[in-house]
């Protein structure tokens, strides 16, 4: 029996969900913040680069937050938050000092190829990471789990595809809205366009006490 405490699917969103909302707050409204950040900034910043120095800190601390709150609340370490986290805090510190936007914009292209080669490389040698990184708490056999692994991969590096698309071709605050209202939405699309793949490969209870 595993130990793990279940986290409230409610809540979970939430501390999903929170810091790209306080990501997207403090870039409309820089001011809100600036007592926490504004003595860590250069005086005189053109208004685009203080939005955006100051709702990559924010970004930065509320991901550390949640993080900590969801190892509260289930004694664990969530595999992608975790993984999320140190990268945010990496090319977030990048951003902070080169003053650069690039780099916390690249973030989700890396961090999603990334995943996305991680569970396809590891499929094609026979290990199903899926399960890990999801944190799932879906039973499904062997041919369920390949497939839902080898449709998450490929979304993976279609959400890195995206992202540079619209890295490239528009406004930091067209990006910071479509990093916080746009990701996360398609993201639930995909997941629950997966649910006949769930339901047919699902172990049920009772399947599942018959292997003991």
């Amino acid at each position: 029996m595993s130990s793990q405490k279940k986290i409230n699917p409610f809540l979970k969103l939430v501390l999903e969900m929170g810091p790209l909302a306080l990501f997207f707050l403090a870039n409309s409204k820089p001011a809100l913040f600036a007592g926490l950040f504004g003595p860590l900034l250069p005086a005189g910043l053109p208004p685009e680069k203080l939005a955006m120095l100051t709702s990559t800190g924010v970004l930065m601390v509320s991901v550390v937050i949640a993080l900590i709150a969801s190892w509260v609340l289930t004694r664990q370490w969530p595999v992608m938050p975790l993984v999320t986290a140190v990268a945010v805090l990496f090319f977030g510190g990048l951003t902070f000092f080169f003053q650069d936007k690039t780099f916390i914009q690249l973030k989700p292209t890396i961090v999603n190829g990334l995943f996305g080669s991680a569970l396809l490389i590891a499929l094609a040698f026979n290990k199903l990471l899926l399960p890990a990184a999801l944190d799932s708490v879906l039973h499904l056999d062997e041919q369920g789990w390949r497939k839902l692994t080898f449709r998450w991969g490929l979304f993976f590096f279609v959400l890195a595809g995206l992202n540079e698309a619209v890295r490239l071709t528009q406004t930091w605050d067209f990006w910071a809205g479509f990093k916080s209202f746009g990701i996360m939405p398609l993201t639930l699309v995909f997941a629950l366009a997966q649910t006949p793949l769930i339901m047919k490969h699902e172990i049920k209870a009772d399947e599942e006490k018959e292997h003991f």
